[in-house]
C-alpha cells in the first residue's frame, strides 16, 4: 500500500469512529461528582444517549452543588458564557424563568410521549406560572438514615420509635453519652433540605407554597429552629456540620454518627459506605406528617442556538425515559419520575433487594412541592447564615428569624417591582 492510500484509509477509519459524528455539542452543567454513585449513573445515561445519537455530544460539566450552579450561572449569563442545559434545583429555577433565561418547554413536553409517562408530582415541580421550564430528572424527599451498628453499640436491642422530635433527641443523646468517647455523635446536624422537612413536620413552612406568604417567623417555624439548634448546643450534633454540610455527611458515611437526615438521593453512597448497617426510615412526624419534594430538573438556556436547544431537549427526554430513570433510581435512590420505571429490570431488582430504597416513595402520600418564586433563591442563600448564627449560639432564634423574615419580605417586594 502506498503512503497516499494509507492516509486515505486512516482518514476513512477516523470518520467511522463515534466522536467523528458529533456535529452538535450541548454544554450541560450538573451537580453530580464523577466519584459518587450519581455521577457514575449520569455518565452511563449520557454514554447510552450518545450511542443512540452519534450526531450529538453532551459536554457534561460538574459545577458543584445547587448553590454553586446558581452562583456560577448568575455570573456566566452577563459574560455570555452560559451553558446550553443546566440542572436546576426545584425551588430556585423560578428566578431564571422569571427573567427569560430559561426556555419555556411546555410545547415540546406536550408533544413528547414522555409527558403522559411522568408522575404528577414530578411533572408539577417543573411548572412555574403555568409553564414548564424544567423537565424532572432527580426527585427526592429527605429521609432518616440510621447506622444500626452504632445503635446496638449504644445498648439498643432494637431501634426505638423515631417519630417525634423528642424521640430523635432522646436516641441521639443516648448514643452521644455512650459512644462520645469513641468520637461518635448521636446525629449529624440537619442540612437545609432536612431543616425544611423538619419545619414542615412541625406544621409550618418557610414560605407558603400556595399564597407565597413568608412564614419564617411563624411560631411553629421558630419552634422547629429552636429544636434543631438545641441539637448542636447540647452537644448531640457536631458544630462542624453547621458550617459545612458536606463534611457532616462524611461524618455519617465514615461511621461516626448514629443518624443523618438527608436526601433519598444519597442512598447509593450511604449503602456503599455502611452496607447492611444502614436502615432508612421516614422523616419524623412531629405535629404532622409532611415532607418537601426536592431534587432538580434540567432546563434549556434561551440564549442557545435552536439546533442546540433541539439536541438538548432530545437528551433531556432520553434522561427521563424508563430505562434511563431505572439506571438513575437503582444507583442513587432518587425517586422514579416515570410511571414505567418500576417495570425495568434494574429498577425491579433494586425494589426487591434494597429495603431502604422505597422509603421516599412511601412518603409521597404526604409529600408536597415547595414554592418557587424568585425570592426563594435569595431566601435559601441567606438562610445558611441565619442557621449558623442560631445553631452556634451567636444569635437567639426568635429575633434572628424575625429579622430574616422582614428582610425576606422586603426582598420579595423588591423582586416583584
Amino acid at each position: 500500500m502506498n503512503k497516499l492510500s494509507a492516509y486515505l484509509l486512516a482518514g476513512a477509519v477516523a470518520m467511522m469512529t463515534p466522536s467523528a459524528f458529533a456535529q452538535t455539542t450541548v454544554e450541560f452543567w450538573h451537580s453530580f461528582a464523577d466519584n459518587r454513585s450519581n455521577g457514575e449513573a449520569l455518565a452511563e445515561i449520557i454514554d447510552n444517549f450518545e450511542q443512540e445519537n452519534p450526531d450529538i455530544h453532551i459536554d457534561a460539566q460538574f459545577i458543584g452543588n445547587y448553590n454553586d450552579i446558581v452562583a456560577k450561572l448568575q455570573a456566566a449569563i452577563p459574560a455570555h458564557r452560559a451553558p446550553d442545559a443546566v440542572i436546576m434545583e426545584v425551588t430556585r429555577y423560578g428566578l431564571f424563568a422569571d427573567r427569560g433565561v430559561l426556555d419555556d418547554l411546555s410545547g415540546q413536553l406536550a408533544s413528547d410521549p414522555l409527558s403522559g409517562d411522568l408522575f404528577n408530582f414530578a411533572r408539577e415541580v417543573g411548572v412555574y406560572q403555568d409553564k414548564n421550564y424544567i423537565i424532572p430528572f432527580n426527585s427526592s424527599t429527605p429521609v432518616l438514615y440510621i447506622n444500626k451498628a452504632l445503635f446496638e453499640q449504644a445498648g439498643f436491642d432494637q431501634l426505638p420509635p423515631l417519630v417525634t422530635f423528642d424521640d430523635i433527641k432522646s436516641a441521639a443523646s443516648r448514643i452521644t453519652d455512650t459512644l462520645g468517647g469513641e468520637d461518635v455523635m448521636g446525629m449529624t446536624s440537619p442540612g437545609q433540605f432536612a431543616r425544611w422537612g423538619l419545619i414542615m413536620s412541625n406544621d409550618s413552612d418557610l414560605i407558603d407554597s400556595k399564597t407565597g406568604d413568608i412564614l419564617i417567623d411563624s411560631p411553629n417555624t421558630v419552634e422547629a429552629y429552636e429544636w434543631m439548634a438545641s441539637l448542636v448546643k447540647d452537644g448531640i450534633a457536631s458544630p462542624d456540620g453547621v458550617t459545612d454540610e458536606s463534611t457532616d455527611k462524611q461524618v455519617f458515611l465514615s461511621g461516626h454518627a448514629g443518624m443523618m437526615m438527608n436526601s433519598t438521593g444519597d442512598y447509593g453512597d450511604v449503602r456503599k459506605a455502611l452496607g447492611d448497617d444502614v436502615v432508612v426510615l421516614p422523616m419524623p412526624c412531629n405535629k404532622v406528617c409532611s415532607v418537601p419534594i426536592g431534587g432538580a430538573g434540567i432546563g434549556i438556556l434561551s440564549s442557545s442556538d435552536q439546533d442546540v436547544k433541539d439536541a438538548a431537549y432530545k437528551f433531556i427526554s432520553f434522561a427521563a425515559n424508563p430505562e434511563s430513570n431505572a439506571i438513575w433510581f437503582a444507583a442513587t435512590g432518587y425517586m422514579p419520575i416515570n410511571k414505567k420505571t418500576a417495570a425495568e429490570p434494574r429498577a425491579a431488582e433494586a425494589i426487591a433487594n434494597e429495603d431502604g430504597i422505597t422509603v421516599a416513595i412511601d412518603q409521597l402520600d404526604f409529600a408536597r412541592g415547595r414554592p418557587r418564586p424568585p425570592v426563594v433563591t435569595w431566601m435559601r442563600a441567606n438562610e445558611y447564615d441565619v442557621w449558623q448564627a442560631v445553631a452556634l449560639g451567636t444569635k437567639a432564634v426568635q429575633p434572628a428569624l424575625e429579622d430574616f423574615a422582614a428582610r425576606t419580605r422586603e426582598e420579595a417586594d423588591r423582586l416583584a417591582k
